[in-house]
């Protein structure tokens, strides 16, 4: 598959429509901010991202880094994906690692059976953006994700303790960005807000975009755990009597192995995936199974400075 890195959106304006507005949104980034940064998990979103801001800024290179949280507990099909688009795009990349908060004893590995490193992630985010002053981290969060997300200005206020108030943003008529901000606070910033999942789907497919496997159908050892089927691997707390079996699987998102849910498909090519998320009946990150952990776990996480 070609990577289609500065082709045309083709005949279809709504994506033209929506191109442009994340493209001023970029441009408003780096108008306002002094050391942004773009958040990259190396999934379909933020591959998005990182196409969007290479036709902002071209013909120069992208003015900003992509930082990476890594669980170290990410599929090596979205590592291995990560480092070839860095390249291949000549972007900075900037790892930090829940391990190393591990190591550095600022955050504690859980225990259990339903044992993540995904919410751990926001010490390591808090302390990456501190160390690096960013003060501005660009995301690929949608908000037709999860209703946590939909709460969410494009340009979102985090005060000094990176934290999330909801009730405490600003109004952005018109598409008026107000970047202001005390020492110490940073801003969220989500481009792709008023982008849906089919919408990300159709573009990757119009621009030709390279992504990881993952995305598309293929066999892996899964076990199903409460009505969600996670990938068998090393990183996985094993339940009593629990036994993997091989199904044909694909991921509809990208993220920590331990909770990240696949979903049986055949679908092997974009045009299949488009049809499967046309017909989809939930959310993609119904199969997440730290979003389970409580009817406002997102939430919970977002006011803490999580992604």
């Amino acid at each position: 598959m070609g990577t289609g890195l500065l082709t045309p959106v083709g005949e279809l304006d709504f994506l033209r429509e929506l191109e442009a507005e994340a493209i001023y949104t970029l441009r408003e980034v780096a108008g306002q901010f002094e050391r942004p940064a773009l958040l990259f998990s190396g999934g379909k979103d933020s591959i998005v991202l990182v196409h969007l801001a290479l036709k902002a800024f071209a013909p120069g290179p992208i003015p900003f880094p992509l930082l990476h949280v890594d669980t170290g507990h990410n599929f090596q099909e979205t590592l291995d994906f990560r480092d070839w688009l860095v390249k291949h795009v000549g972007a900075q990349l900037i790892v930090r690692t829940v391990q190393d908060s591990i190591d550095r004893e600022r955050v504690v590995e859980e225990v259990g059976p339903y044992a993540s490193r995904n919410g751990l992630q926001t010490v390591t985010l808090l302390d990456a953006i501190a160390e690096l002053k960013i003060d501005a981290a660009i995301g690929g969060a949608r908000r037709d994700e999860e209703k946590a997300r939909a709460k969410e200005r494009v340009f979102s206020h985090r005060d000094v303790f990176g934290q999330w108030d909801p009730k405490n943003q600003r109004p952005e008529l018109w598409h008026i960005y107000n970047g202001l901000k005390a020492p110490g606070e940073h801003f969220r910033v989500f481009p792709l807000s008023n982008w849906t999942e089919l919408d990300i789907w159709q573009y990757i497919q119009a621009e030709e975009l390279a992504i990881p496997s993952l995305y598309f159908s293929h066999i892996r050892k899964v076990v199903q755990r409460d009505n969600v089927l996670l990938a068998w691997s090393e990183y996985l707390t094993p339940w009593p009597n629990e036994v993997p079996e091989q199904r044909r699987i694909r991921f509809r998102t990208v993220g920590d192995s331990t909770c990240t849910g696949a979903i049986e498909s055949d679908a092997s090519n974009l045009g299949e995936v488009l049809a499967e998320v046309v017909s989809a009946r939930v959310t993609e990150r119904s199969g997440r199974a730290d979003d389970r952990r409580s009817d406002a776990a997102m939430e919970d996480r977002k006011r803490q400075g999580y992604f």
